[in-house]
This record gives C-alpha cells, sequence and structure tokens, in this order.
C-alpha cells in the first residue's frame, strides 16, 4: 500500500477495517468511473459489484437481490444509470440499505437532452436519486450544489484525477516523436482534443468537429490533432478534405496509457461544452489531463471558465461548441495564436486535481457517514 494510503487508512479510524462497503460503476466493469472509485474507497474493505451495462434488466435485477442480500454497511454507487440507480431507491426503501451516490453531470437535464419526452420522469428519478442517498460526491461543486437542493442530506466534490502522470523529460521526448511522426514543423501552434467521437446526428456534431470547421475558415494552416475514435471519426475526415492528414490528424484508438503523449505533442487543448443545464455543470474528466499535462485549454463561458482560470485558457462566445459563433471565434484564435503565446499560458497542475488529497477527503466523507449509520 503506497504510504500516502497507509497514513490515510490509521487517520480516518476503525470504520475502515470493521465496516464493509459495497461498491458499483453504473458505467459498468472495469472502467474508468469504476477504477476512480475503488481508488476513493482504498481505505475500505471493498466488495465490487460487477454490472454488464448491455443487459440493463438483468443489472437491475442482480443489483437489488445483492442489495437484500446484505451483508455490507454501505452501498456506494458511481454513475446514475437508470438500471443501477432505480436498484439502489428500492434497496433503500425496501431493505434499509443505506447508499452513496456518486455522478459528473446533472442527471434529469443529461438525459431529457439524449430523450426528451421522457424528462417529467427524469426530474423525478433525480429527486429520488438524491432524496434517498445518504451522501452525494459530485465531480463538480456545482453538481453538489444541485443535489442538496434536490434533497441530498451531505455532498462534497470530488473532481478526479489523470490517471497517468508521466515524467516530463519523456514528455518532451515523445512530444517531439509524435509531431514528427505527423510531419507536423516544430514552430507550429498545435490545437487539439482526446475522447471518445460520438457522433450526434442532432447537432450534427462530435469533439474535434469545432476544431475541423475552424481551421477550414483559417487563412493560415492550422494544425489539428483529435486522438481517439468512435461514429464520429469519418463524418471528421470528411470535414477535414484536403487538409487530412496535411494539417488535420486523426490518431485513431490510441491506448490510455498514452494519452498524456499526444496531449503533450499540441499547443493548446479543446475543452468544448455546451452553456445549459449540461454543460454549464461539467468539469470533464479531460480538464485534469490537460492540467497535469500543463496544458491550455479553449472551452465556452460555462462557470468552470471563470472558477478555474489561472491564466491557463480562452473563453470563447457561443452556446455551443457547434454554434457559428463559438466556431468563428475558435478559427480567428487559430489564425493568430503565437508559439509564444501558447506557451505562455501553461500552468503546472493545481491542487484541486491532487489524487491523494481528493481520496483522503473522500474517506473521511464516506466514514463521517458510516459513524452515523452506526450510531443509528
Amino acid at each position: 500500500m503506497p504510504e500516502a494510503l497507509a497514513d490515510q487508512r490509521a487517520d480516518v479510524g476503525t470504520w475502515a477495517t470493521k465496516r464493509r462497503i459495497l461498491a458499483c460503476a453504473a458505467q459498468g466493469s472495469g472502467g474508468g468511473d469504476e477504477a476512480r472509485l475503488l481508488a476513493l474507497l482504498s481505505s475500505f474493505e471493498t466488495e465490487v459489484l460487477k454490472i454488464d451495462k448491455t443487459a440493463r434488466l438483468r443489472s437491475f435485477f442482480g443489483c437489488l437481490r445483492r442489495l437484500r442480500r446484505g451483508g455490507f454497511d454501505l452501498f456506494v454507487l458511481e454513475g446514475t444509470g437508470v438500471a443501477v440507480g432505480c436498484a439502489a431507491i428500492i434497496g433503500s426503501i425496501l431493505f434499509r440499505r443505506p447508499f452513496v451516490l456518486g455522478s459528473g453531470d446533472a442527471v434529469a437535464p443529461y438525459l431529457t437532452a439524449r430523450f426528451p419526452l421522457g424528462a417529467p420522469i427524469f426530474g423525478l428519478y433525480e429527486r429520488l436519486l438524491y432524496r434517498c442517498c445518504r451522501g452525494f460526491i459530485g465531480w463538480t461543486p456545482y453538481l453538489a450544489g444541485r443535489a442538496l437542493t434536490l434533497g441530498a442530506r451531505r455532498a462534497i466534490t470530488v473532481p478526479g484525477w489523470a490517471p497517468f502522470a508521466p515524467d516530463p523529460e519523456e514528455l518532451a521526448a515523445r512530444r517531439s516523436e509524435i509531431r514528427r511522426g505527423f510531419g507536423i514543423p516544430d514552430d507550429a501552434v498545435v490545437f487539439g482534443i482526446a475522447g471518445a467521437l460520438n457522433w450526434s446526428r442532432r447537432y450534427r456534431y462530435c469533439y474535434g468537429m469545432e476544431l475541423v470547421r475552424a481551421a477550414a475558415r483559417c487563412q493560415n494552416p492550422a494544425h489539428v490533432l483529435i486522438v481517439g475514435d468512435g461514429t464520429g471519426a469519418d463524418f471528421l475526415r470528411a470535414g477535414a478534405g484536403e487538409s487530412l492528414n496535411r494539417t488535420v490528424f486523426l490518431t485513431g484508438r490510441v491506448a490510455r496509457s498514452e494519452i498524456p503523449f499526444y496531449l503533450a505533442a499540441m499547443d493548446v487543448g479543446t475543452l468544448p461544452q455546451s452553456v445549459n443545464k449540461v454543460g454549464s455543470f461539467r468539469f470533464t474528466t479531460k480538464l485534469a489531463e490537460y492540467r497535469q499535462a500543463g496544458l491550455p485549454y479553449v472551452t465556452n463561458q460555462i462557470p468552470l471558465a471563470y472558477d478555474l482560470d489561472d491564466g491557463d485558457l480562452w473563453r470563447l462566445p457561443g452556446a455551443a461548441p457547434w454554434s457559428e459563433t463559438f466556431i468563428t471565434a475558435l478559427a480567428r484564435l487559430m489564425d493568430t495564436l503565437t508559439p509564444a503565446q501558447a506557451a505562455a499560458r501553461r500552468r503546472p497542475l493545481s491542487a484541486i486535481f491532487e489524487r491523494d488529497a481528493q481520496i483522503r477527503r473522500a474517506a473521511a466523507f464516506i466514514g463521517d457517514m458510516l459513524d452515523e449509520i452506526a450510531g443509528a
């Protein structure tokens, strides 16, 4: 056990070894949410409930059966997937199984954006989640405030961390190697993004499309590096046109451990979010990785663009990354930004994204609830 976590386990008290946690990631087993959850619960004796995200009904009944059986003191759920979320609500009512909920999205607005006709049901579902849970772990302070307003008893903010922290010398070496591999000049300013390229037919958009569209409007050649794969990749290639593999590069799927090196090859990242009840509540997992890499970034005028402005970002107008206003402003920035100006906005990792501090605070939060449950 790492020294920092060993010290942390000693600090949290006897409940860390005497109480049992049942943990579940609604996203499914083996994903990033499960890894985050297990890190947050590293001070506790934890059983992981495996979930198959492709079989919602089976996941619902499997979770409900496990909750009924008991043998644990607290159920900690990461994610607000309907199958496991409904099981947690029912388990808390029928079997009196207390649960803690973690989420990186405003539940009802997120689901409503995908299925507009379900808005009243999604609103009720979100309120029930908050009112039935013992505590809420929000990825942003805005989500924590929302949960408290809608009925959660207590809340904490745990924004997450970058999963890898390579040596700075290795980052510099790989930066040069990757740029050479694509034929990108040393003095080029590279704008980029890393993420799942999931195509939205409604908005005709996926991550990276704002860069492709903006680059097409630039007077000077604009270099773009898009890391990831998904249903939007072909749309990005089509949008890039003759610039594809000349100034616009798509890497395809890249191993998770390689992402920091591709971020190092960039000079500016994009953090595209809509200015609404979905995007305005988010930090997104990219932010911690950008901060870890010291990568300045472009984003919309959402709350984090003011609250976390350490001089390492550009706030651009526009209600969404697919809006004409945002793309025009991004094209202007891409056309005029110099390497020196981009480098001047690099900043070290801020304390809010330090891994061990977040784990320590989450352990204290959960420990207080365990004490409360034991004394009830």
